[in-house]
């Protein structure tokens, strides 16, 4: 996993504006869902990747422990599959102007509905209570992307703990954005993975002095923790 620490010049400043470092250090996990972004083999497996990340199977096990405790505690969990189809040439024309035609390519044979590359990474812990759901956009969140932000709401959730790949552009799009639809939204260091430490550490600094609050797995089982001890009180 990116070795990751917040500093404390960035602490600081978010202690200032929100009188805590930790706004939402405690997590009701009645109310809250796990959202993993697009740990599937288009990104993880080298021989079927468009976009290989290394670092992504490499938080896979904390992924896991993640999920498993919030379950435990009553929570839900949502494995979301960045899914290509004719949608995306036509309605997010700017992301193809963007690629070269070979990378267009490569994007549509991995990421395509019923691809090896589309499907979740095998060693994820996908439980039958558990959602998944495919999206079309960087972010799960954005309108016409997913239907997440729905499915969330039908079941209670009004926060979400951002995990997956890559830490910088759909986990950080997708936080971003459920943030902005009023979840509060936390993007768990040691569940995300990026290309580099320097990328993975930039977009949780600048997700963190804004958008939410960075906790890592311990932390969001502590969380959890705190609130069912708040209640039995």
């Amino acid at each position: 996993m990116h070795p990751f620490t917040l500093p404390e010049s960035i602490q600081a400043r978010v202690a200032a504006r929100c009188g805590t470092p930790h706004p939402f250090a405690r997590l009701n996990p009645k109310s809250t869902a796990l959202v993993v972004v697009d740990l599937q083999n288009g990104f993880m497996r080298e021989d079927v990747a468009h976009a290989w990340c290394p670092m992504a199977e490499h938080v896979v096990p904390a992924v896991n422990r993640l999920a498993g405790a919030l379950r435990r505690a009553g929570g839900g969990v949502f494995w979301i599959q960045n899914t290509f189809d004719a949608r995306c040439e036509a309605e997010w024309s700017v992301m193809q102007d963007m690629a070269t035609p070979a990378a267009r390519a490569r994007r549509a044979a991995a990421m395509s509905e019923g691809t090896v590359g589309n499907a979740l990474w095998p060693a994820l812990d996908v439980q039958p209570v558990d959602e998944v759901v495919r999206k079309y956009r960087y972010s799960a969140f954005i309108q016409g992307s997913s239907e997440l932000p729905a499915r969330l709401r039908a079941r209670g959730f009004d926060t979400v703990l951002i995990t997956g790949t890559v830490t910088g552009v759909c986990c950080e799009s997708s936080a971003r954005d459920a943030m902005m639809l009023n979840f509060r939204t936390v993007m768990v260091p040691d569940g995300c993975a990026a290309m580099t430490d320097e990328e993975h550490a930039a977009s949780l600094i600048a997700f963190y002095l804004q958008f939410g609050d960075v906790l890592a797995v311990d932390e969001c089982i502590a969380g959890f923790a705190a609130t069912d001890t708040k209640e039995a009180a």
